[in-house]
């Protein structure tokens, strides 16, 4: 049955407001989020660009992705290779931004008030808010072991509203395999953009590092929110507790104040670990806590950013 317009905008509108405070969105009308490398397509006043011009000729195929718009393949090619791919225009490619949120059972933990992927929800529509308000293109890949969830970059303004509806049915579950993604993600998103990664990166450093360098390779350039809880990071439990994976369900009975000392080392050199090889990789690393406001935390970032220029 079809859902009548004004259900759709309603439900378009509550959830703008869950995922997007009005005053930080206020805010954002101010600020810019600039692409630092070289993109590919026509972009009006803010982005550097290899084209001179602006057309609508056909640039490239891409691999089909689902929620990918069907009236775009490219049947002679499905016919030629048994698999599916579209046609993209240059019309098409402004600042072409892809938001990758992690939303993997980890993600689902939470001391104070909201969780990492409440956060991370509110992040990505800040985000998508900030980049279509520059009339770039802005999309979402939500993923776990696999892809979960996919919005392809659009630039019309009422794109907001899609973003933010497929955002609020996301839930954090299962279990986290962000290298293997990244590396798909990699050869699918093969025309140069703006890659924002949002996860709190609670893995093997070394394959997701290896699968940032497959993005660098393919010549995107990468922004990366390691999002903590302050309990993940100082590790300030009270008194003798069991403590689940919440991704495996294994249980860890532990007095907190024997291992605090060596588990704040560790994960202090995770997270400079994570920050020296973004450095060294040409990508953009930034550590968000949950403790702070989402909005006060983009607000530094694009502060810090805007100062590199």
């Amino acid at each position: 049955m079809a859902i009548p317009k004004s259900s759709r905008r309603a439900q378009g509108q509550a959830d703008l407001q869950r995922l997007l405070d009005p005053d930080v969105a206020l805010r954002l009308k101010s600020l810019e989020l600039r692409a630092r490398m070289v993109v590919e397509g026509f972009i009006a006043g803010l982005h550097r660009s290899p084209y001179h011009g602006f057309s609508v000729e056909f640039a490239e195929h891409r691999q089909y992705m689902p929620g990918d718009p069907v009236h775009q393949l490219d049947w002679k090619v499905y016919g030629k290779t048994d698999r599916y791919y579209l046609k993209e225009f240059e019309e098409e490619t402004n600042l072409k931004c892809q938001i990758l949120i992690d939303c993997s059972g980890s993600m689902a933990y939470g001391s104070g008030e909201v969780t990492k992927f409440e956060y991370a929800q509110s992040l990505a529509a800040s985000l998508a808010y900030l980049m279509l308000q520059q009339r770039d293109a802005v999309g979402f890949t939500a993923f776990s072991r696999r892809v979960v969830s996919h919005v392809p970059s659009r630039s019309a303004s009422s794109h907001l509203h899609v973003v933010l509806r497929r955002l609020a049915q996301l839930t954090a579950q299962e279990t986290t395999d962000t290298a293997a993604v990244l590396h798909t993600l990699a050869e699918q998103n093969r025309r140069r953009g703006l890659i924002l990664l949002l996860s709190d990166l609670l893995t093997d450093p070394a394959s997701v590092i290896a699968g940032l360098k497959h993005f660098r390779h393919r010549r995107h350039e990468i922004v990366v929110f390691q999002i903590l809880d302050r309990q993940e990071r100082e590790f300030s439990f009270p008194r003798a507790a069991r403590f689940e994976d919440m991704e495996t369900a294994e249980v860890i009975p532990t007095l907190p104040a024997q291992i605090r000392t060596a588990y704040r080392r560790q994960m202090n050199e995770l997270i400079q670990r994570y920050r020296r090889e973004c450095l060294e990789s040409h990508v953009d690393y930034h550590l968000l806590d949950t403790s702070v406001p989402y909005g006060r935390a983009l607000y530094a970032y694009l502060g810090k950013r805007g100062k590199m220029f």
